[in-house]
């Protein structure tokens, strides 16, 4: 709203009152539509483009530790994956009558590593190993907790 707008308005309510004010403000509101179609008004004023500036910032602080926190659970579901997947290939060994570690030793990443907690018998059996999968520091899962799976666990 303009500066000689608002005397306008003010003094026209003085002279006319409050009956005629609805009908001024009506008169007001379109003529600032007229000269923003004629040209005069152009693109954002400052406070809408503020408004946006501070809706967008407010929507960042609520994203970055958001996704911070996805980014934790994936690591670690991902560490819970492997081991479970450990889990599974050393039971599958048990049952097969073949060597555990042997075949765990097959499952191999860059981004962590997995190993087998024998029991005090020394034998695996089924129901009495556990697999863990630790991340390697510096990879993708770096700084994911360890993972275990497995019946003995």
């Amino acid at each position: 709203m303009h500066a000689y707008a608002r005397s306008e308005l003010t003094t026209f309510h003085i002279i006319w009152g409050d009956a005629h004010m609805r009908a001024t403000i009506k008169q007001y509101i379109d003529a600032v539509k007229k000269r923003r179609e004629e040209g005069d008004d152009k693109g954002f004023s400052l406070i809408e483009l503020i408004v946006v500036v501070a809706i967008l910032g407010v929507l960042v602080a609520i994203a970055i530790p958001v996704f911070t926190s996805i980014q934790a659970t994936a690591k670690t579901n991902s560490l819970q994956t492997a081991a479970s997947n450990g889990a599974t290939t050393v039971a599958a060994a048990v049952a097969n009558g073949e060597a555990p570690a042997t075949q765990l030793a097959k499952m191999k990443s860059a981004d962590w590593t997995i190993a087998i907690t024998t029991p005090a018998s020394g034998t695996v059996t089924l129901d009495n190993f556990c697999v863990t999968a630790t991340a390697v520091s510096g990879k993708a899962l770096d700084g994911a907790t360890a993972a275990k799976a497995g019946p003995g666990c």
